[in-house]
């Protein structure tokens, strides 16, 4: 068996931590397994996780292949954890569901990091949303809003009184969660050379199995903003897709609409604002349902903040073409 040596980096399809890597487990598990479960009960049973398992290799991968590669902003930087953390990650995240399964206490509408919650499930739900209203007459407003690296900024202070008071997590397991978010570092990787390593105040680490759940917490309560202003939405891990319907042939109703709709993004990115996540609103889409034997909507563009947002044709929502006659027909081009 050929030895790693100790605190080294090696790279099989991706970057993996020494000195447990994941090729090396999964051929001797046998003989690991009771290490590594004495590793990952001393890690609960005191609430802390080691500098070690909070330490990330970041390696960048360019987010689709037509971008730039010179922009930092082409770039998604994903995490690479050492074997035994995401282990113990998710034993924690099990737990987690658990508790949030038995108290009711995930968001409804909230797709991502949960079984039989898929991209799938996302888009058909919405799109059966926007077919009904269409098939009642009605014409639809949708609007794809993106926060800008929203992974990055999440505020651990405001995190943990989440957890506490809206999740009930408390005690022990609020412990061993303040420590994994605590004096985590990183550094980049790339081409068999490494950069110094930095410290994080801020985020969950993408990449990781705990990561991402933490943050569909964090942003539940969005839920509410919207809620208030009697509009459909669905979640998708950081996307957000909120929807109203209107009688085109009711002359008020496309401006009403209008400033329902605006007057919601605005008070979305204010409560994104308070709790240090920020609207990108160069990846703001709007798209306007109806069919071609209706009287079109006046309804062109709306304010998004300070920009203005045009209606577009077909944007691509979770990867989807939609079309503003629902045909799909741009979607089957590109299969």
């Amino acid at each position: 068996m050929k030895v790693i040596p100790k605190h080294t980096i090696v790279q099989v399809g991706y970057i993996i931590l020494a000195p447990i890597p994941g090729v090396l487990s999964r051929d001797c598990y046998e003989t690991l397994l009771p290490v590594i479960t004495r590793m990952v009960n001393l890690s609960l049973d005191n609430a802390i996780v080691p500098t070690k398992f909070k330490e990330a290799a970041l390696n960048p991968f360019i987010k689709k292949a037509p971008l730039d590669h010179e922009p930092y902003s082409s770039y998604r930087p994903i995490s690479n954890l050492r074997f035994v953390s995401k282990a113990t990650e998710k034993i924690v995240a099990a737990r987690l569901d658990t508790h949030l399964r038995d108290g009711d206490l995930f968001q409804l509408f909230q797709s991502a990091y949960r079984a039989g919650h898929s991209t799938e499930k996302s888009l058909t739900r919405v799109h059966n949303d926007i077919l009904c209203d269409i098939d009642d007459g009605k014409c639809v407003i949708l609007i794809l809003l993106d926060p800008s690296y929203p992974f990055d900024t999440v505020d651990h202070s405001i995190l943990f009184k989440r957890l506490k008071h809206r999740f009930g997590v408390k005690g022990k397991a609020l412990a061993w969660l303040r420590s994994y978010l605590s004096k985590r570092s990183q550094f980049v990787y790339i081409e068999n050379e490494s950069s110094s390593s930095r410290g994080l105040l801020s985020g969950v680490p993408q990449g990781s199995v705990f990561g991402p759940l933490l943050y569909s917490m964090y942003v539940a309560a969005l839920a509410e903003i919207i809620e208030k202003h009697n509009m459909s939405y669905h979640f998708y891990a950081d996307d957000t897709q909120i929807y109203l319907s209107f009688r085109p042939s009711d002359k008020a109703e496309p401006d009403l609409s209008r400033f329902r709709i605006e007057l919601c993004i605005q008070d979305t990115n204010c409560w994104m604002m308070a709790n240090k996540l920020k609207l990108n609103n160069d990846k703001t889409d709007l798209l306007i349902f109806t069919t071609r034997h209706r009287p079109q909507p006046t309804l062109k563009s709306i304010n998004a903040g300070t920009d203005l947002c045009n209606a577009s044709d077909s944007p691509k929502n979770l990867g989807v073409c939609f079309d503003n006659l629902i045909t799909m027909e741009k979607q089957i081009i590109l299969i």
